[in-house]
């Protein structure tokens, strides 16, 4: 058996067809869905990349004990047992920079093999001393991102192959052309877009007849909609440049699963299509994420499997309503290579819901989701449920690699912290216990939201009922304990 894990970054649910969603064209997704599986109930775990990342190696809910941050020493990750057990090769294709910076380590060197195509957001790449500030007026996040601009003083902005996910795509091309003789592989295929920045060939704009011309603005600040900078044409241009953005992915996915085609590799590869998270743009009067509420723009997330021929599924055009998320992909792929998986693993391999005869039951009998420090997230099939931590509680950022975002956790944080055996997981390793204060969602009201995904997906209705609440909230605590959360959790929700 071969396996493709292909992760396109911030891929929104709303704008594919196959998801009941519009907005973009993208005719190779619509594509792989005629051929495979939509997943309809997938939802994310931790947020935002790095965490999600952590769980799909892992297939254990990161977000209960740390934030954004490396692999830990303690991590029994995919690639390694793929090894072990069976001798499978795994290779990374990426262009997602943060596996590079700090807080990604010791990721990419899971692999037997990885590449790197560079250039994404404000990886720190080209040396163009003096290019730093934008040529032209321009507004949003990139503005003072001077490695975007030195990046794209040296780029030709109508070559596909100057931006990175197309060079991703082309080197997948390059790995089936070489492997299609070869079995018992894992790829690792993931590519930054359709992440802001929202950029790519006119060509692809023009798809979308977007005439925008005010400024540079293909970056949105994370926060609310300026009322006097974001009106109706500002926000109709930021997602007609997402969705060209995705049709850009979407030509080269479509030259990808050409490949696929021509060297048979079909009979004994299966291949899963996914995303880390959402992206809002301009829902609900945000950009982006992060520090708004979870709104299942983010968290709701897609899924297509194309199952290997060799698997008798069958499942071309299938559909499967069983609840799944972010931590079951580790599993899944350890039980399509026929690897056990390991003690501790939250995740549970979705593998037995291919094919027309897949059980039609829950997979899940619920989710949990959201940020280390801020509300966690429920849904149970129907309801959503955001319980928010007690004003000024506090907890603990669990790690062995005191890597953040930009560099070491600072010094005087690190010599207040404790060192020792906190977390079960951690098999023994002693480890830094970094208290952290809890924070509530941007514009968070008083109460505990909940809402009828069924009736209101786009969570326009909260519903207020203390009989509900108490019964979600004892699920919570159910899953709470399942995944061996650390009880500083449970203090500071009042749980």
């Amino acid at each position: 058996m071969n396996t493709i894990f292909l992760v396109l970054d911030s891929l929104n649910r709303h704008f594919l067809s196959c998801c009941g969603g519009s907005g973009a064209v993208t005719p190779n997704i619509d594509r792989l869905a005629r051929q495979g599986i939509v997943f309809d109930n997938h939802y994310a775990g931790s947020l935002p990349c790095m965490p999600a990342r952590r769980e799909m190696m892992t297939g254990r809910v990161n977000f209960l004990e740390a934030p954004w941050g490396p692999i830990e020493p303690w991590d029994r990750c995919l690639p390694t047992i793929l090894r072990e057990q069976k001798g499978t090769y795994s290779h990374m294709i990426t262009d997602h920079y943060h596996y590079f910076h700090s807080g990604g380590e010791a990721y990419n060197t899971l692999f037997d093999s990885w590449e790197f195509e560079r250039g994404q957001e404000g990886d720190t790449w080209r040396p163009a001393v003096g290019c730093g500030e934008p040529p032209f007026e321009t507004r949003g996040k990139g503005a003072a991102r001077g490695a975007y601009w030195r990046n794209r003083s040296m780029m030709d902005p109508e070559d596909d192959l100057s931006y990175s996910t197309p060079r991703c795509f082309q080197r997948a091309i390059e790995f089936v052309e070489l492997n299609s003789g070869n079995d018992n592989w894992h790829l690792h295929l993931e590519v930054f877009d359709p992440h802001e920045p929202f950029d790519c060939p006119s060509r692809y704009h023009q798809v979308y007849g977007d005439t925008w011309d005010r400024y540079y603005y293909t970056w949105p600040d994370y926060g609310p909609l300026e009322p006097e900078k974001d009106d109706a044409e500002a926000v109709e241009h930021i997602r007609k440049s997402y969705a060209a953005t995705l049709t850009m992915a979407d030509e080269w996915l479509g030259r990808f699963l050409d490949a696929m085609d021509r060297s048979g590799l079909w009979k004994d590869t299966t291949l899963i299509l996914t995303t880390d998270h959402g992206h809002l743009l301009g829902e609900h009067g945000y950009w982006a994420k992060n520090y708004m509420f979870d709104y299942l723009e983010l968290s709701h997330i897609p899924m297509i499997i194309r199952p290997a021929d060799s698997l008798g599924a069958e499942s071309g055009g299938g559909r499967a309503s069983g609840i799944t998320a972010t931590i079951d992909h580790m599993p899944t792929l350890l039980d399509l290579h026929g690897c056990s998986v390991p003690d501790g693993v939250h995740g549970r391999s979705y593998k037995r819901l291919f094919g027309p005869d897949a059980p039609d039951t829950a997979h899940h009998d619920a989710v949990l989701y959201g940020y280390f420090g801020k509300d966690i997230n429920l849904f149970d099939g129907r309801y959503t449920y955001c319980r928010q931590p007690e004003e000024g509680s506090t907890l603990f950022h669990h790690t062995a690699m005191p890597r953040g975002f930009r560099d070491f956790i600072p010094r005087e944080i690190l010599a207040a912290a404790e060192f020792g055996r906190f977390l079960e997981s951690a098999g023994g390793i002693p480890h830094y216990r970094i208290e952290t204060v809890s924070k509530r969602h941007l514009d968070a009201p008083s109460g505990n939201p909940i809402y009828d995904a069924l009736e209101d997906p786009r969570q326009m209705k909260p519903i207020s009922d203390p009989v509900l609440e108490r019964k979600l909230g004892m699920k919570m605590r159910e899953m709470l304990e399942r995944f061996g959360s650390p009880p500083c959790q449970y203090r500071r929700m009042n749980m």
